[in-house]
């Protein structure tokens, strides 16, 4: 089942032994090699893997095969010529939007290597966790970045480092720059409205789930999950304090489960942008279910469809505006 990330997360969700991550901050605690010259002229970047990735001028014919960079790539004004699953990324992210003519290279678990170097790109952009055999594969026919993707130990930070690392190798750091500052602004606003309205510390959970026959797993994001930590970034508190993986910041549990939020007043957020809604019909008739108190209260909220949980600024600041709407009202 493909949405958001259960294809490639599942089994990390599964597991869920992991130590929690540390809650980020906004502050960049890396960034990306500067460009090697002027705009136009050759640029060289480092990537997550430490690897120098030269290119003759900045990209201009880029391939994205996760949707977190193709919104970067979109949002810095550089639309891709390829990206894995252009038709999933229609469905969930909403905050930067794919022209027609951007070809479709395959799956984002088994994007076709074919299919990317028929396009003769100048650089294909990926996450690590894509694993080497497809960079080896690649990198015989074109330039790869590696970005990071996550990291629960400052989500936030790790963004705004992906970011940079690609508005340098497309060229586009000033507009990288100012995509940044808008999200700053947009939290900084927001921030100042939750604590306005009285709502600093009030708390909330973020999760998303599936079905499996009759079996409804929950997949819950915690401390460290870039969602969460705009939350927290906001002066909202996560309530939800299992155990999750190191770079996601997710956890799986059950609706037995999510009785440990016990909060009187949290708010319990959730996507189903694929018109999957688990928590509205596959739970409607669950006696645990209907016990929670945020059910009971009310305090359910269905994400506006196409906010992507995995993004970047942009994205970040749809779930901004959904957040201070709900704890200003």
């Amino acid at each position: 089942m493909i949405r958001t990330r259960v294809t490639a997360l599942v089994a990390v969700a599964t597991a869920a032994v992991l130590a929690l991550g540390a809650c980020g901050t906004t502050e960049n605690t890396s960034s990306a090699a500067p460009s090697s010259s002027a705009a136009g002229g050759p640029v060289t970047v480092t990537d997550s893997r430490g690897k120098a990735v030269s290119l003759k001028a900045p990209a201009t014919k880029v391939v994205g095969l996760e949707w977190g960079e193709v919104e970067m790539l979109v949002g810095l004004g550089v639309m891709p010529v390829g990206v894995a699953d252009p038709k999933g990324y229609a469905t969930w992210v909403s905050a930067a939007k794919l022209d027609p003519t951007v070809k479709d290279v395959g799956t984002r678990a088994e994007p076709s290597v074919d299919s990317i170097v028929a396009l003769q790109p100048d650089l294909v952009v990926m996450e690590d966790d894509r694993g080497g055999a497809l960079v080896s594969q690649l990198e015989k026919y074109v330039p790869v970045l590696v970005t990071k993707g996550s990291d629960a130990s400052d989500n936030l930070g790790r963004m705004r480092s992906d970011l940079k690392m690609i508005a340098t190798a497309v060229g586009r750091t000033a507009e990288g720059d100012q995509l940044l500052a808008d999200f700053d602004a947009a939290l900084a606003d927001g921030r100042k409205k939750v604590a306005d309205a009285g709502a600093a510390g009030k708390e909330f959970a973020i999760a998303d789930g599936w079905k499996e026959g009759s079996t409804i797993s929950v997949r819950m994001f915690g401390q460290g999950a870039l969602v969460s930590q705009i939350g927290i970034q906001l002066g909202l508190k996560n309530a939800w304090t299992g155990k999750t993986d190191e770079v996601w910041g997710l956890g799986q549990t059950d609706v037995e489960g999510l009785t440990a939020l016990k909060g009187k007043d949290l708010h319990f957020f959730y996507n189903a942008s694929d018109g999957t809604d688990v928590f509205a019909d596959g739970l409607a008739g669950n006696a645990i279910w209907k016990s929670l108190p945020f059910v009971q209260q009310g305090n359910l909220h269905r994400m506006p469809d196409g906010i992507w949980t995995f993004g970047g600024p942009l994205s970040g600041k749809q779930y901004i505006d959904e957040l201070v709407k709900v704890y200003t009202v």
